[in-house]
């Protein structure tokens, strides 16, 4: 079970027609070949999304899944990146990162697949486009979408069954929000003033939250000159009325709550954390709780729940943080803004740092670690390698969970820091992404990460991080089937390492790796082979064991597929062995299913069975389907010709593993 809608709304007033309306649809919906669809469209602030929310929350106790996407989180610009969000989806359904198909064609099926099995309530924030909406429509007829959009979205209108335009709150249901958070006795002390502020805020929910808590923070001030205060703001100005509203409040806060209120907008990323707000604000923690307070207590940020967790993501919806950002630009001088920049930057690339250190253990890294940042204290992530079984484990698993979590602002920090020309840190963040892409093989954006990291890297003159970062690009071109771009960038880092002598060995030995990958992705072994046994000579003089193990993996592989059969069980065995004494799980595992095949080729049953358990156990051990489905591949050809019925049941769990995954 997966629901992901966040809290209800502290004061939710009013809207019972249009709940009514959706039940009723909801419950008279009978036998649909297609989802009912709930399309919710209003002006800004006027409260389309608590509306769904509120919505899903009612009708979402009969589905196991109540799933939300938030389309201003996959938009840079113009429409959404659907693709992106097809994948948090298919994950949210439990579909493991490794089997998310590669082409958005192949995904849109496998989602279609995933979600024909069972109903879903899903939320589509922020639509601007009804072809953004169209692939996110689950499969199944039971399924129930409910789309919001600040206009109607006339493409849907085939497939709506039920379109809500939502008009302004009436001046009862305005008196009642506005009572509800500024306190009704203080509304009832004048009503006519009452009157004209609820007025003041055009029956906006949002507006009348943000005036609620601006009375409210006031208890002393009359509300009549706090309605004058209102109207002067509102005014005959031509900015929305929300966005007036929030200006008035603004304007009213404590000198550190409205600097944090406007650099939030120029954040990187959809999302910020309690911890990378204090790197934001730079007064320390203390200051940048206080200030998160104030903006809440204003009704100008949301935080349920943050100020109890450090870890918990926030999102300013979009028309606040471009009101943030409007302000920003408006108020603060430039330096400001480049200075809060470039310490959250530099906080988000030591916390990446830290995190793919703890993740992918000791591996190469050419870009220099970065110090601690002043007044922004480090994530609590303790290091796996001071602790032991599962507290070791779960140590590492808390280390890749946070990378995943902040793969949107990792992105974004690349961006940023290219743009900025903060070059040593779009190397060290590209850094930390590598280990996300190899996690996260379809995320969307790494590519292009990847090339601003190769682009600062030859911007800055760093040829090392030059060599890195094009070898990084290539594994992601060549795995996207485009191999001659990738033998450019390849070629590039080449002559990148010329020009470094016989300096950095480490270096050189991984890109003479990358090199043989390639190889062996077009086909060419005999190539391959010559680059992973070069790899492993370079590891070895430098004393690199993990190098070289990984090294005689691979040429174990290569010698495989041109057919030395006993050159690649010495090289495997050999991996298989040092593998198993530096307590190696993951790639001990994966020579172990590679070592299984040649003895199995080589008709030596027994042996290889005893491999393929143990490849088994540790991908259940590590929740792995998508390697445990290819070890009962390999287990199900192995006893097809001795035991077929056991057979037929090491490829009937295979099976039931990728059909889950919604594939073939």
């Amino acid at each position: 079970m997966t629901i992901e809608l966040p809290p209800a709304a502290v004061h939710f007033v009013n809207r019972d027609a249009e709940k009514a309306v959706v039940r009723r649809e909801f419950e008279g919906r009978g036998d649909r070949g297609r989802p009912l669809v709930i399309a919710l469209s209003g002006p800004a602030g006027a409260g389309s999304t608590e509306l769904a929310n509120e919505v899903a929350r009612g009708i979402g106790a009969g589905f196991a899944d109540v799933l939300c996407v938030d389309l201003d989180e996959f938009r840079t610009q113009g429409p959404a990146d659907t693709a992106d969000a097809l994948t948090q989806l298919l994950i949210s359904l439990g579909v493991e990162p490794a089997f998310v198909k590669g082409s958005f064609k192949a995904r849109c099926t496998q989602y279609w697949s995933v979600t024909a099995r069972h109903e879903i309530v899903l939320v589509v924030d922020n639509a601007r486009y009804a072809a953004e909406v169209e692939p996110l429509v689950p499969a199944s007829g039971g399924s129930v979408v409910i789309v919001t959009s600040r206009s109607p979205l006339p493409g849907l209108e085939d497939g709506t069954a039920l379109e809500l335009p939502l008009a302004p709150l009436d001046e009862a249901a305005s008196l009642d929000l506005l009572g509800r958070i500024a306190g009704p006795e203080r509304l009832a002390a004048d009503p006519e003033a009452a009157r004209a502020a609820a007025a003041l805020c055009a029956g906006l929910p949002a507006a009348l939250r943000t005036a609620g808590a601006w009375i409210r923070s006031h208890p002393l001030r009359p509300l009549p000159r706090l309605l004058d205060e209102l109207r002067a703001r509102i005014g005959t100005d031509v900015i929305p009325v929300v966005e007036q509203v929030w200006d008035a409040a603004l304007d009213e806060l404590p000198p550190s709550a409205g600097l944090l209120y406007r650099l939030l907008g120029e954040h990187p990323g959809p999302a910020f954390t309690r911890a990378s707000a204090t790197a934001l604000l730079g007064l320390g923690p203390d200051a940048c709780d206080d200030a998160l307070e104030q903006l809440a207590a204003a009704g100008l940020a949301d935080l349920r729940g943050t100020l109890d967790d450090r870890g918990a993501r926030v999102r300013l919806p979009e028309l606040r943080r471009a009101h943030a950002r409007r302000r920003a630009r408006q108020d603060l001088r430039a330096e400001e803004v480049a200075a809060a920049q470039v310490r959250v930057l530099t906080w988000i690339t030591r916390q990446g740092q830290r995190a793919d250190r703890f993740a992918a253990g000791d591996r190469l890294i050419v870009a220099a670690s970065v110090d601690p940042v002043e007044g922004a204290p480090d994530l609590p992530l303790p290091d796996p390698e001071q602790a032991a079984g599962e507290e070791r484990t779960a140590r590492r698993t808390r280390a890749v969970r946070w990378l995943r979590d902040e793969r949107h602002t990792l992105l974004a920090c690349v961006r940023l820091a290219h743009d900025r020309e903060l070059d040593a840190l779009t190397v060290a963040l590209c850094e930390t992404v590598w280990t996300l892409a190899l996690d996260h093989p379809r995320q969307p954006g790494v590519t292009e990460a990847f090339r601003l990291g190769r682009d600062s890297a030859v911007r800055s003159g760093d040829v090392p991080a030059m060599v890195r970062m094009r070898c990084q690009l290539a594994r992601r071109l060549w795995e996207s089937g485009d191999t001659e771009a990738a033998a450019a960038e390849i070629r590039g880092a080449f002559a990148g390492l010329e020009l470094l002598g016989e300096e950095h060995t480490k270096l050189r030995a991984s890109a003479v790796e990358f090199r043989g990958m390639l190889a062996s992705a077009t086909g060419d072994w005999a190539a391959a082979a010559a680059d992973f046994a070069r790899s492993r000579d370079l590891h070895l003089s430098i004393g690199n064991a993990y190098g070289a193990l990984l090294q005689t993996y691979r040429l174990g592989q290569a010698q495989s597929e041109l057919g030395d059969r006993e050159a690649a069980l010495t090289l495997l065995a050999d991996a298989h062995n040092t593998a198993t004494a530096m307590e190696r799980e993951r790639i001990t595992a994966r020579i172990a299913l590679a070592l299984g095949r040649v003895l199995a080729a080589a008709d030596r049953r027994r042996e290889a069975a005893r491999l393929y358990r143990e490849a088994l156990e540790s991908a259940r051990r590590r929740g792995s389907g998508f390697e445990e489905a290819r070890v009962l591949d390999a287990l199900a050809a192995l006893e097809s010709a001795h035991d077929p019925e056991q057979a037929a049941t090491y490829a009937a769990a295979a099976a039931a593993i990728r059909e889950r995954n919604g594939v073939e």
